[in-house]
């Protein structure tokens, strides 16, 4: 039996995690836990919004007897054409394995880098401008902004495939 530890109970976060180790594995068990990121509410940078996943992934693993702790953050980063949401996830395992993986990108409207930039959070700020509750717990900003063709759960499972495949490979 595998034993996974999850260093989030947000919903889009936990069904990409369980989506994607339950089609490798036959017997596997989730342990999901409200775990400290150590970074800002609002990741501003990629190398932020790592950290948070990592240090998410290392607190798990501490705080349990898992196999492996997975921790996911979902931040924004800002370039030359404008600002982007970025998601990052991290592997941990108890042979000292540290995987790193990140997801696909869009650009955030200008009206809503503006109030990112005032020091709003993503989450909040959604469900302000759609007028509705619990966005980043369903299908995110990138479900809002992708007509609902790519929802925040599928952006994680992406990531979190990635991070198990590297980890598959790096322990076959």
């Amino acid at each position: 039996m595998l034993n996974i530890a999850i260093g989030t109970t947000n919903p889009a976060k936990v069904k990409a995690i369980q989506k994607a180790f339950g089609e490798q594995y036959n017997e596997v068990q989730f342990q999901c836990l409200k775990t400290e990121s150590r970074v800002s509410e609002q990741p501003m940078t990629d190398q932020e919004t790592i950290e948070g996943a990592l240090n998410r992934a290392k607190n798990v693993l501490q705080s349990t007897e898992s196999d492996v702790g997975i921790g996911l953050e979902g931040g924004v980063s800002e370039s030359l054409y404008g600002m982007f949401v970025c998601n990052w996830g991290a592997l941990v395992d108890r042979q000292g394995n540290e995987i790193i993986g990140g997801g696909a990108r869009i650009t955030l409207p200008a009206e809503i880098s503006r109030e990112l930039k005032k020091g709003k959070e993503l989450g909040p700020l959604m469900d302000e401008y759609t007028q509705r509750t619990g966005i980043r717990k369903k299908e995110g900003a990138v479900g809002i902004f992708t007509n609902g063709l790519v929802t925040r759960e599928t952006m994680f499972l992406h990531v979190v495939q990635l991070l198990l495949g590297q980890w598959q490979y790096r322990t076959k």
